[in-house]
């Protein structure tokens, strides 16, 4: 593989979804340092979820990130500006790095598949907001949240339903390059975040499977009714279809 080809800065992503834009966007109309939760009941959005768009905002060079200053007891906040010079922030080859990473789990664990899928798992519990207790969502509204995530990550999801039940078309995968390089990690991992998301929900139903590249601009996750698919996550590793 070309080294120069890995190094290039990443094309602009064709979207890079309406609340990054929208926590960016808050956080220049404010002109000051705004910290997680303010930041959150602005664009009313999970904070958990504001954070992740903002560690990667920081990661782009857009934000910077500092802490707070204060005489009160208690914990300084973490707090956010945007950065004024953006436009002048320094090549980065994040391909590159995601490169690195899951050669890396490729080649040195013995089940890069159950990691990258465990990882996905973790990060979509992460970044899911969990319902009230006693209270219960049914399968319509578990998938609309789960595409509204994946929607947000990048994935321009589409769902739909057939005789074989439900499934979420992915018109545009934000890690292509590096899943059609490593696609046992990288698709283990996307199956794994929309299982930690659906998880975190208590929803009634799971992502069973995951089928990349279908077409060249087209992934299919399969969902089905969550005891269907609870005994057989624990029974094999092939958590995706060639």
């Amino acid at each position: 593989m070309d080294v120069n080809e890995l190094a290039r800065p990443d094309p602009p992503a064709p979207s890079i979804g309406q609340s990054r834009s929208r926590v960016l966007a808050a956080l220049r109309d404010a002109g000051e340092a705004m910290g997680v939760g303010d930041l959150a009941r602005r664009v009313r959005l999970h904070p958990n979820t504001v954070r992740f768009h903002l560690d990667a905002l920081v990661e782009a060079g857009l934000v910077e990130r500092s802490t707070e200053q204060r005489d009160q007891p208690g914990r300084p906040r973490t707090l956010y500006a945007a950065h004024p010079g953006s436009a002048r922030a320094g090549r980065r080859s994040y391909r590159l790095l995601a490169e690195i990473l899951t050669s890396y789990v490729g080649a040195e664990t013995q089940e890069p598949a159950r990691a990258g899928r465990d990882a996905g798992r973790a990060w979509g519990r992460y970044l899911t907001e969990r319902p009230p207790p006693f209270s219960e969502l049914d399968a319509e509204d578990a998938t609309r949240r789960l595409v509204h995530t994946l929607d947000e990550i990048g994935f321009a999801p589409e769902p739909t339903t057939t005789a074989d039940g439900r499934r979420i078309l992915l018109h545009h995968c934000p890690f292509r390059e590096t899943a059609a390089q490593h696609r046992d990690v990288v698709c283990s991992i996307h199956l794994g975040l929309m299982q930690g998301i659906l998880a975190e929900l208590g929803a009634p139903i799971d992502a069973e499977r995951l089928e990349p590249f279908v077409e060249p601009n087209l992934c299919i996750a399969h969902l089905t009714a969550r005891h269907a698919v609870s005994d057989r996550a624990t029974e094999s590793d092939a958590t995706y279809r060639m």
